[in-house]
């Protein structure tokens, strides 16, 4: 038996931006936007120089692709070049920053899965908002 129900589509420019961690970053297909039971998706967007700062999920594994851009992505202090149609998967409790290192704006897709139990215990911070912010 099949039900009839509206596609959930949601553009970027309907969702808000979160820079509290560095870049611009937009959950578009999320619990709260589309009802998600099993994960979010959004996307990042890094200027040069700009960076995410790092952190780690207890709960959910990280699927990211690069739409495009020059990427530095440190994994557990570790440095790895990513780079436009590139993926990569953070499992839980991998520490991650995420680092533009080219001359144009990198574009990336990221996913979480499973949902944490509460949104407030997603994402554990390493490092302060500040030390993720490009120098003004």
């Amino acid at each position: 038996m099949s039900s009839q129900t509206s596609p959930c589509i949601v553009s970027l420019d309907e969702v808000p931006s979160n820079r509290r961690r560095g870049g611009d970053l937009r959950t578009l297909l999320t619990p709260a936007t589309v009802g998600a039971t099993s994960g979010f998706m959004g996307v990042a967007r890094l200027g040069p120089g700009e960076r995410i700062g790092e952190h780690y999920h207890p709960y959910s594994e990280e699927f990211v692709y690069v739409v495009c851009g020059e990427l530095e992505v440190d994994l557990d202090g570790k440095a790895h070049p990513l780079r436009t149609d590139q993926g990569l998967m953070i499992p839980t409790y991998r520490r991650h920053r995420f680092r533009n290192v080219g001359d144009t704006e990198a574009r990336m897709v990221f996913q979480l899965s499973p949902l944490a139990p509460r949104p407030s215990l997603g994402h554990v911070d390493t490092e302060d908002t500040e030390t993720a912010q490009v120098p003004s």
